[in-house]
């Protein structure tokens, strides 16, 4: 298959889904706006949440999928569904436990989350409610996440990539339509949490079945597979998702902020995720499978190659989201939320965050290209210390921006720390001769900076000032963004065509 086309399907599949994430949003924003029942829904639905990213798409994606990868090459069709029915019996097993156990402690794990919210006992009840509720969300996921795994391996990625949308589509349905039915109405959208696992999960099981992969319930915890899995999936968790856990310890520091904080930290965190999901996410679901296969094999030629290939499609594409993100910030934040509760001052304190948050998008999206090369190769030591020097880094600018720079400054920590994290990861695969780079990359970077600079001066004269944006009507900004967006992506890749750059030059076959 080529990784390029793949890469296409996955983005697009992606797309579709934060296309529709960003309708869910507009439909919370406006319905909810931005105050104490947002609040409370945003932090219990976040804990679950990541949850999700670091067991399910984070620590157990990275390491089931190199485990399975070398069963399916070296061990035959036998072992490899074996491993599959041992691995999604315990993992069931354990969650059914976590499950249980996160509803009966969810007053305690909402006072350690949010400790700010015990100053308001409606708040904090609400909050504890919430998070009853939303809990079981990681049951469905991870099985979600094993089911994605095998679909990937066995190069099926476009299932698991529309999967998200089905989420998108449960918020959407409850919060226009069964809101009024609950009181209070926000107990909707925790329900929509619940039954959107449901669905992504019901819709992968007859893929598995296709492939001869659906699991059979055979726990054995004593299993070789099983045994390996877990051993790499515990330093793993902090090792692929430093981002998750810095955005937990960032929602503590937010609830003692001004209220609206969190809800401002969360829609710019939601843009920020469009380019992360996109790229990123993409990147890293087409690059683990087809690394560890070339592991595998031993070929480490090809193995260098594939990184390579990522780094410079990451920059290529990348470089010029983060820079759209900084300066059509009010554009696109007026545009997709100022209706409704959703006021003009929300979108300026909303804006703060998403500018903090573009400096490190880079950097957020190379770790999702750069940590397969160590997971791959069942090297989990690495990207653990490097996890950890990042997490303590993150926190003390928390410490140093908090105080001047509010909400903003929990944004912009996560950023720098996560470009100190992707540049420690490419120099230990340096170090380690498991990365060379190819030829050209000079030229490469020259020609990415002359078409970021005509996308900055395209993005300047057609985006205009803040406060025309504020004032405008819906249909006036929608025009205005397409208008902005369109010229900027037209001219950045123009350049890039007039540079030299040809869609050929990045097409390469998976392993």
């Amino acid at each position: 298959m080529n990784l390029l086309r793949a890469l296409a399907t996955v983005s697009g599949m992606t797309l579709l889904s934060r296309i529709l994430g960003f309708v869910r949003d507009f439909v919370i924003a406006r319905t909810f706006g931005a105050g104490m029942m947002t609040d409370a829904f945003f932090v219990a639905f976040r804990l679950p949440n990541l949850l999700r990213r670091l067991f399910a798409e984070g620590a157990f994606s990275q390491a089931f999928v190199p485990v399975l990868a070398e069963y399916r090459n070296r061990r035959g069709e036998i072992e490899t569904r074996t491993l599959v029915d041992r691995v999604a019996s315990v993992l069931f097993l354990a969650l059914v436990v976590v499950s249980a156990l996160g509803a009966v402690a969810a007053p305690l794990l909402i006072a350690v989350t949010a400790p700010g919210f015990s100053a308001d006992a409606d708040k904090f009840q609400l909050t504890v409610e919430l998070t009853r509720i939303t809990f079981p969300y990681i049951l469905f996921m991870s099985l979600v996440a094993l089911a994605a795994g095998v679909l990937n391996t066995w190069s099926r990625f476009a299932l698991p990539a529309f999967t998200p949308v089905l989420l998108n589509l449960s918020f959407i349905g409850m919060a226009l339509f069964a809101a009024p039915w609950f009181d209070p109405p926000v107990l909707a959208l925790a329900w929509a949490v619940v039954l959107g696992g449901v669905l992504q999960l019901a819709i992968q099981l007859p893929a598995l079945a296709r492939i001869g992969m659906l699991p059979r319930f055979d726990p054995v915890w004593r299993d070789e597979g099983v045994q390996r899995v877990l051993k790499l999936m515990a330093p793993a968790v902090l090792g692929v998702s430093v981002a998750q856990i810095s955005l937990l310890i960032n929602t503590i520091f937010a609830s003692f902020l001004e209220t609206g904080s969190v809800s401002w930290l969360y829609y710019a965190d939601r843009l920020m995720e469009f380019p992360a999901g996109l790229l990123g996410a993409a990147l890293g679901t087409i690059l683990l499978p087809s690394l560890a296969k070339t592991h595998a094999a031993g070929n480490s030629g090809d193995f260098s190659a594939l990184l390579d290939w990522g780094l410079r499609l990451t920059l290529m594409l990348t470089l010029p989201a983060s820079l759209a993100l900084a300066m059509l910030a009010v554009p696109l934040l007026s545009t997709l939320f100022q209706y409704g509760a959703f006021a003009a001052s929300d979108v300026l304190r909303t804006r703060e965050a998403l500018v903090a948050y573009s400096i490190g998008l880079t950097g957020l999206i190379l770790v999702k290209v750069l940590a397969p090369g160590f997971y791959a190769r069942q090297d989990i030591r690495t990207p653990v210390k490097i996890a950890l020097l990042t997490l303590a880094l993150t926190q003390l600018m928390n410490l140093a921006f908090i105080g001047w720079l509010k909400h903003a400054g929990l944004a912009l920590s996560i950023g720098l720390a996560s470009c100190f994290n992707a540049a420690m990861l490419w120099r230990g695969l340096r170090r380690r001769a498991v990365y060379q780079p190819q030829p050209g990359w000079g030229v490469f970077t020259a020609k990415l900076l002359a078409a970021l600079l005509v996308l900055g001066c395209v993005l300047w004269f057609t985006a205009g000032a803040d406060t025309t944006w504020l004032a405008m009507s819906g249909e006036q900004r929608i025009l205005k963004l397409a208008g902005a967006v369109c010229g900027g992506i037209a001219s950045y890749f123009a350049t890039l065509f007039l540079l030299g750059f040809r869609l050929r030059d990045f097409r390469r076959l998976a392993a």
